[in-house]
């Protein structure tokens, strides 16, 4: 396939080889996600959504304690970490040998974050733009950084996204930010072109028409769609039934290079990892 492209990056010492995509499992550990059957809190809830999220193939799991999504309540600095100590505490025992994102757009959460419970990455939704420090810190911490193209915040997102060139402001806004995180010493960083982060239904569909072109910045590639409002909305269901839209974007973002799938039913994204992989060697 024309699209197969392979990358590696360093995780506290081991490499991640893309040759093959991977499935990142999505560990909410908040009372309000968007997809209310991914939210876990209790000892409980947590062990269990880890312990089936490895039996179910995960390769790496992302670990978030602030919702982002529209709308979504702040969530004091504070909060956002005692949450995330809960978790990775958890994901720590249980899955030892996965690498762990940690989904924060705080430096101080991802310094605790790596220097506490050695979380291998961080994933940030705000590019930057939410803590100034955040491309220092990281760069500092010595761990890959997952950028994300968002406009706005979380709170104001999907108010009235405008943009004068769509594609070309999303494409400008990842160069600009590769080059400063490359120039401050960052070594790794994965592009998630954020869909679902200030961005129309047709915005949506427009970017991932366009996936392949992300193949320029020779980088890997992070998709997340899964239960998404471009799913639900465009077919008129709900998160709860935009499970089979996933797995068909899924394999569309597969086919067009990406090397993540970030998502909350891992077994279906493994399964079309497997026919996706099967069908182009």
């Amino acid at each position: 396939m024309e699209f197969m492209q392979t990358y590696t990056i360093n995780c506290s010492g081991k490499l991640i080889d893309f040759s093959q995509p991977k499935v990142m499992g999505i560990l909410n550990v908040t009372p309000d996600s968007f997809f209310a059957e991914s939210r876990k809190q209790s000892d409980d809830e947590i062990h269990r959504r880890v312990q089936q999220m490895v039996d179910e193939g995960a390769q790496m799991i992302d670990i978030g304690a602030y919702s982002s999504r529209p709308g979504a309540d702040d969530v004091f600095q504070e909060e956002e970490m005692r949450r995330l100590s809960h978790g990775l505490q958890i994901v720590n025992k249980l899955a030892p040998q996965l690498p762990v994102s940690v989904d924060t757009f705080r430096a101080d959460v991802a310094r605790m974050a790596v220097e506490e419970y050695g979380a291998d990455i961080i994933n940030d939704i705000s590019g930057g733009e939410m803590d100034a420090q955040m491309f220092r810190t990281v760069a500092q911490l010595n761990v890959p950084y997952i950028l994300m193209h968002m406009q706005g915040t979380p709170q104001t997102m999907q108010d009235n996204p405008q943009y004068s060139d769509f594609l070309r402001e999303v494409f400008l806004y990842m160069a600009q930010r590769v080059n400063r995180l490359r120039d401050m010493g960052v070594k790794d960083i994965i592009l998630d072109p954020g869909f679902g982060f200030g961005k129309t239904l047709d915005e949506n569909y427009e970017l991932m028409n366009h996936l392949q072109d992300f193949r320029e910045f020779e980088l890997p590639l992070l998709v997340g769609v899964s239960r998404k409002s471009m799913i639900y909305k465009l077919l008129n269901t709900t998160p709860q039934e935009a499970l089979n839209g996933t797995s068909v974007l899924n394999t569309i973002a597969l086919l067009k290079g990406a090397n993540i799938l970030r998502v909350h039913d891992v077994q279906q994204a493994v399964e079309a990892v497997q026919l996706y992989t099967k069908t182009v060697q």
